[in-house]
């Protein structure tokens, strides 16, 4: 008894700040899900999150005596916000499916939010337009997670594109009577999941981490559930991903018996250090860079691709084509060009090899296909390609230019995307380029913003992707990676061809008669918002990328 009652009961110190946005976004799943849940007693179910809020700020505010006025803010914002959802719910509770996607985008607000409040406190606003570091570089929570830039970087590509999504899929959701309550939770546990894997510093919360992502992005590809073409989709998605997932894992426990640690920067200081045991490591890496190229559609291992783009509702493969890219490269970065650099003669030259295969395999692919989301799939396969070579590059240029090009293309994939949902609603079928002749005619606003999605896509000058890839190709060039670039401009020479011909088939071709006869094309608020705003950020971050290039040069920063 004497020594039970000698036992603290001290508040553990543990570092919520550090998992700020994520709890954000796992909490705003949380409470659409229960709100949904509560049908016509949803104002009820409201209160009791606003209950739950208020007293969990009063409480972390009565408990910290040593608060600085930033916490106290910190607090009052969490007890605001459980007010707001319940003004919202009250004033919205007959229309649940509107009061779903307004508080989705709020909790993609309230993320991107905490990510800025974290870029501001883990930083000397002296560095901010330096060229240097301005995150800090302390991995928390056991060494499990960390707060630098990659991390921070990539939560703000996430975020902005979930909130982009939700628009976007609003009608289309309508359209298909796919929309469900949910949908909105599943799009905020799935990005939750990116963050966290953008932000891990251990192999295991890694693995957790693409758990997370892949189980509510399993269940989006099928929401359609009387489409037999989502439903397959599905499958294919589970199948394969369950497979990768345990090749991830097994790469995982190799790491742990060569190196003793899951902890990433262990783990390549482990390597680097070690002379024996070479054939172990190479199996490690092997197995790690499978489990990560599968995520990021990387030739072998993007057989999954195609089928479930196209299977999937059209605003969820935007948003897996975007999202998801962006936070598996953001675990490549910090396992291969942050631990693994020492060792960077073992793993390059298999990555290299990828390159060249997704490159070149994604872009003679796509010319062949005649439905518009399969060649979208081939595309992103390719551009997976062009990333990899600011990974291969191992220096910071490298890494700032990736995390530059994941933004740039998660605007361009979700806007071509978003104008396919647009005329898929108006086919009611897969979208062919028959379905899109005479397109800008009839229709110059999607047509003219599908054609510059295109261009940027193609990396035509005056538009953000040609400012991506020409980082990109610098970064290589700079690290005498030059035969690759020729590849990566070889096959961006074949995807301009399949681009083009998309914009000739809009402008310079006639509508079929199928087409002229059908409903006419009808854009809602939300969609025509949501494109306009990432046709913005195409045109924008084309003309006058300085600011965001510097941002992606201070994010270059590693855990550890």
């Amino acid at each position: 008894m004497t020594g039970l009652a000698q036992l603290s009961l001290a508040p553990v110190d543990f570092p919520w700040a550090a998992i700020s946005p994520e709890l954000v976004l796992f909490g705003t799943g949380l409470l659409v899900l229960l709100i949904d849940a509560g049908g016509r007693q949803r104002l009820a179910s409201s209160f009791v999150a606003l209950a739950v809020l208020a007293g969990a700020a009063g409480l972390a505010a009565g408990l910290g005596p040593d608060f600085t006025t930033r916490e106290y803010v910190l607090c009052g914002l969490v007890g605001l916000a459980g007010v707001l959802q319940f003004a919202l719910t009250a004033l919205w509770r007959d229309r649940p499916r509107t009061l779903g996607a307004i508080l989705t985008v709020l909790g993609f607000a309230g993320a991107l939010g905490a990510t800025v409040w974290q870029w501001m406190i883990y930083s000397d606003p002296g560095l901010l337009f330096q060229g240097r570091p301005i995150v800090s570089t302390d991995s928390l929570l056991a060494q499990m997670f960390a707060v630098d830039g990659i991390a921070l970087f990539t939560r703000f590509t996430v975020c902005v594109g979930g909130m982009i999504t939700v628009p976007l899929g609003f009608a289309y959701a309508e359209e298909r009577r796919i929309h469900r309550g949910e949908y909105y939770p599943l799009l905020l546990f799935a990005a939750t999941g990116m963050t966290l894997l953008a932000a891990s510093a251990d192999l295991i919360m890694v693995f957790i981490s693409i758990e997370i992502l892949s189980l509510s992005l399993y269940i989006l590809c099928g929401f359609a559930k009387r489409d037999l073409n989502s439903q397959e989709s599905a499958l294919k998605y589970f199948l394969l991903g369950a497979f990768s997932s345990a090749l991830l894992l097994y790469g995982v426990a190799l790491t742990y018996g060569v190196s003793g640690s899951t902890n990433i920067a262990e783990a390549g200081r482990a390597f680097a250090d070690l002379s024996g045991n070479q054939g172990l490591i190479l199996a490690a890496m092997g197995l790690l860079i499978v489990g990560l190229g599968f995520k990021a559609s990387l030739v072998p291992f993007h057989m999954w691709t195609p089928d479930v783009y196209q299977g999937a509702p059209t605003p969820v493969t935007g948003f897996m084509s975007g999202a998801t890219k962006a936070a598996a490269f953001a675990a490549f970065l910090r396992i291969f060009v942050g631990a693994f650099a020492p060792i960077q003669l073992s793993w390059i030259p298999v990555v290299s090899v990828l390159a060249v295969l997704t490159m070149l395999l994604g872009a003679i692919l796509a010319v062949v296909q005649t439905d518009l989301k399969r060649m979208l799939a081939y595309s992103t396969i390719a551009h997976a390609g062009y990333i990899l070579l600011g990974l291969l590059a191992v220096s910071r240029e490298g890494v700032s230019s990736t995390l530059f090009y994941l933004l740039i293309y998660t605007f361009m994939s979700l806007g071509s995307f978003g104008v396919l949902a647009l005329v898929e609603r108006r086919a009611h079928k897969a979208v062919t380029i028959d379905d899109v002749r005479g397109l800008g005619r009839s229709y110059p606003f999607p047509a003219g913003l599908m054609a510059l999605f295109l261009l940027s896509l193609a990396g035509i000058p005056g538009t953000a992707g040609f400012i991506a890839k020409f980082a990109v190709f610098r970064a290589a060039v700079e690290a005498d990676q030059v035969g690759l670039v020729v590849v990566a401009i070889v096959s961006s020479m074949i995807a301009a061809f399949f681009y083009i011909r998309v914009i000739v088939a809009m402008f310079m071709d006639e509508e079929s008669e199928s087409v002229a006869a059908s409903a006419p094309l009808a854009s809602t608020t939300g969609t025509s918002f949501g494109l306009a705003v990432a046709g913005a950020a195409v045109v924008a971050f084309g003309l006058v990328p300085g600011a965001l290039v510097e941002l992606a040069q201070q994010a270059a920063s590693f855990a550890g």
